[in-house]
């Protein structure tokens, strides 16, 4: 067990290591060893902080349940920044960069063209996340869409997956892309919608990654939504360290917790776990290109 592992007396135990390698596709690195520090209504991400996580130990527990790789995801120009950083000096570690539908208010031109050049470098793998989101209205609703626009096409200029924040929002999420002229890769980060959305996204070519929520008793709508998407479509992420599987709600996620929410998806797809991880492991080469 690592130091970090073996220091922590919030954080959950570690489940049965998977015996077939995956990735967690989306986490955030950066709040979880508190580059970035939690606001006073943010409780777990306080709780992962007060553990005292670094990225080394926070891989040494992924990889001891057999999840190899990790995306850290940037929601503003400074997490991008450090995400893509700490990407370039981490193996295994790996970046996506964007400005968060919330935030989308900071995403002027001069921001935009930051975030397009750091989306060129080879460690960075994504834009995202990016998206539109009417649950919070720290945003609005024509700063999310151009935001959103304008990483679209970032993503297309770049060859970079497009990961996308869809919270309360599906049907203009599907609008926009189809009007602006989707990625050829689009990631729906937390997949939320049911089975009718998952249909949509199947259609299109869309790959749904799915985190811990699947995996909560009154989340049916969820799990019907896994057995739509074919598993060459499905991907799996914690949002570390938000969104942890049961039996750990209302703790902090963490990248080794995975096997928990791949271990349902299995059940859900009535496959055996090594196979869904093979598959998820290339759609991730797919999705992020080549490790």
């Amino acid at each position: 067990m690592s130091k970090s592992a073996a220091g922590r007396t919030t954080l959950p135990a570690a489940p049965e290591p998977l015996s077939r390698p995956v990735f967690d596709s989306h986490c955030h690195l950066d709040v979880m060893v508190g580059n970035r520090q939690a606001s006073s209504g943010d409780p777990v991400a306080q709780a992962a902080q007060a553990s005292a996580a670094t990225v080394r130990g926070i891989l040494e527990d992924a990889r001891a349940v057999g999840v190899t790789r990790l995306v850290t995801i940037g929601y503003d120009l400074v997490s991008s920044r450090w995400g893509a950083d700490v990407a370039a000096e981490q193996e295994g570690v790996y970046a996506g960069v964007a400005i968060h539908p919330n935030e989308a208010h900071e995403a002027t031109p001069e921001v935009l063209a930051e975030i397009e050049a750091l989306a060129g470098r080879p460690e960075v793998r994504a834009v995202g996340e990016t998206g539109l989101d009417y649950y919070r209205d720290w945003a609005s609703k024509d700063d999310q869409h151009a935001s959103f626009r304008a990483h679209i096409e970032i993503a297309k200029r770049t060859g970079k997956a497009l990961v996308i924040h869809d919270r309360d929002a599906h049907d203009d999420v599907l609008k926009v892309l189809a009007e602006a002229g989707a990625p050829e890769k689009v990631v729906f980060h937390s997949f939320s919608g049911d089975a009718e959305m998952a249909k949509k996204c199947v259609d299109a070519g869309y790959f749904m990654s799915f985190s811990g929520p699947v995996t909560y008793k009154n989340a049916s709508y969820l799990r019907a939504a896994a057995e739509v998407a074919p598993m060459e479509l499905m991907l799996v992420e914690t949002d570390a360290p938000y969104l942890p599987p049961v039996p750990h709600r209302g703790k902090p996620n963490a990248p080794y917790l995975i096997p928990l929410t791949l271990r349902c998806l299995a059940e859900v797809k009535k496959v055996q776990p090594d196979e869904l991880c093979e598959a998820i492991s290339a759609n991730g080469i797919t999705v992020f290109g080549e490790w």
